[in-house]
């Protein structure tokens, strides 16, 4: 494009390329084309307005903390010990904090038994559980490769995914999470069309943002079908401690060391503004996880690894999670009651046993992402389905967070929500077959998928190469 400035008659012609908007636009890569900011994300500004009552994000509650003894520790670590956890580290991460870590998946299998491989030597700490998920795509997705995810399925995932350029088919979940004989049809669907599947992408404990759990038989199923398949699995689980009735279900890499690679977090059990996390995978995998580490930030944080290390050796973290699962407990109930006693009829949603989120279905016509608007103007904030689809259907669905506000505003919150709702639907029977997207301003969308995806019926798995940004762990 050339265009001309100058100023009294003097004239001077350039020549630049990309757009008004953005004069870069010719030099991105590729894999930039589809990146948005994600539903979470564009809900920042809203959410921290004081009169705003927020069910969208999953912050812990990291008051519950007992912050003067944390404080204390760190402020030790960089008095007397700045030397080392000021400098560099390793690439793989502080060799005490893998250890530690071990003990940490104990608590769900790994390592206890027959599970011979569990090892500090195969832990790769991470830059929160995200980065460990980043560095999965990039060592096994090249551009058009198939990724298989849950229908719904994390948003910070389908960023990742689409950024690595991986075409993402939606497996179907239902209430008690990924439906074995839906991943089935999708295996058998692929090898129909001479394709496979790179890794399965799952989240078994208090899915995000589902809520629900995959029970022991249906994870026995699934590890079957990856053996028939030669599957690999993803296995990310922030939130498998943080169940409320019972005590921790196997994680599904201690069944099986060579097909799963498993992704865990502190974010949800201690803080998530030390961003660490980690991968436990395969020696070969971990190996080739470590390189991309070491070209993407060279090495881990180390005050921040030390930190997290140091609280494992000197504070009652296990005690502390049960502190943190009494108050999500609260939080839980008093979200379920309020749906229960306020919300009209037609709305449906999942009941979590543990974790952060409900996964709340809107009757049929209404469409979270449009009545949004409504919503904040209402003084209350959620996170449409949209988000959590890589293909754009779930328009029906969003999800509440209760891990952040206290009783009384999630009461306050669904209250609000329900009136939104509730003149919703009086809007559309009042004008009858009329989408209420157009009485919005906005154009008419479809939906599509089954079960906990928003159409019972369809086919079991759909694919789309878009999606959202990648976002923090909390969203």
């Amino acid at each position: 494009m050339r265009i001309t400035c100058g100023r009294r008659g003097v004239r001077t012609l350039a020549w630049v390329s990309g757009t008004r908007l953005d004069p870069y636009s010719d030099r991105y890569a590729a894999r930039t084309h589809g990146m948005t900011a994600s539903e979470i994300r564009a809900l920042f500004a809203v959410v921290s307005r004081p009169e705003v009552v927020s069910l969208a994000g999953g912050m812990p509650a990291v008051t519950a903390l007992p912050l003067d003894a944390v404080g204390s520790m760190i402020g030790d670590l960089v008095s007397g010990h700045g030397a080392t956890t000021l400098q560099y580290g390793s690439g793989q991460g502080d060799p005490r904090l893998r250890e530690r870590i071990c003990d940490v998946m104990a608590l769900e299998g790994i390592g206890v038994g027959g599970d011979i491989d569990a090892s500090p030597d195969n832990v790769v700490v991470t830059v929160g559980s995200q980065q460990g998920l980043d560095l999965v795509a990039r060592v096994f997705c090249d551009p058009g490769d198939i990724v298989l995810a849950e229908a719904p399925s994390y948003v910070g995932a389908l960023g990742v995914f689409q950024a690595a350029q991986a075409e993402v088919r939606h497996v179907d979940m239902d209430a008690d999470g990924l439906i074995p004989e839906a991943l089935r049809e999708a295996l058998l669907t692929l090898r129909a069309q001479g394709r496979r599947a790179k890794f399965l992408y799952t989240v078994p404990n208090f899915h995000n943002p589902a809520g629900v759990t995959l029970p022991v038989q249906r994870r026995e199923e699934i590890l079957a079908l990856a053996d028939e398949f030669d599957l690999l699995i993803v296995e990310d689980n922030p939130y498998g401690l943080l169940g409320f009735d019972r005590d921790p279900l196997p994680a599904m890499r201690s069944r099986a060391a060579d097909r799963v690679i498993y992704l865990g977090s502190f974010s949800k059990t201690f803080s998530p503004g030390l961003r660490v996390g980690w991968v436990y995978a395969p020696v070969a995998v971990r190996e080739k996880l470590v390189l991309a580490s070491e070209a993407q930030i060279l090495c881990p944080p180390s005050l921040t690894q030390y930190a997290v290390a140091r609280y494992l050796d000197t504070q009652p973290w296990q005690q502390q999670i049960k502190v943190f699962c009494e108050l999500y407990r609260e939080r839980r109930d008093a979200t379920l009651d309020s749906l229960a006693a306020l919300m009209p009829d037609g709305v449906s949603w999942t009941k979590p046993d543990g974790g952060f989120y409900v996964w709340l279905q809107l009757p049929e016509g209404l469409d979270a992402k449009v009545m949004q608007p409504r919503a904040i103007s209402a003084r209350v904030a959620y996170v449409p389905g949209v988000g959590f689809y890589a293909d754009g259907s779930g328009q029906r669905f969003l999800r509440l967070s209760y891990c952040y506000p206290e009783p009384d505003r999630i009461r306050e919150g669904v209250r609000r929500l329900a009136g939104v709702i509730e003149s919703e639907i009086e809007l559309r029977e009042t004008f009858g077959g009329i989408d209420p997207a157009s009485l919005h301003g906005a154009a008419p969308v479809t939906v599509r998928a089954g079960d906990l995806s928003p159409d019972p019926g369809t086919a079991a798995s759909h694919s789309a190469t878009g999606g959202s940004s990648p976002a923090a762990d909390a969203p």
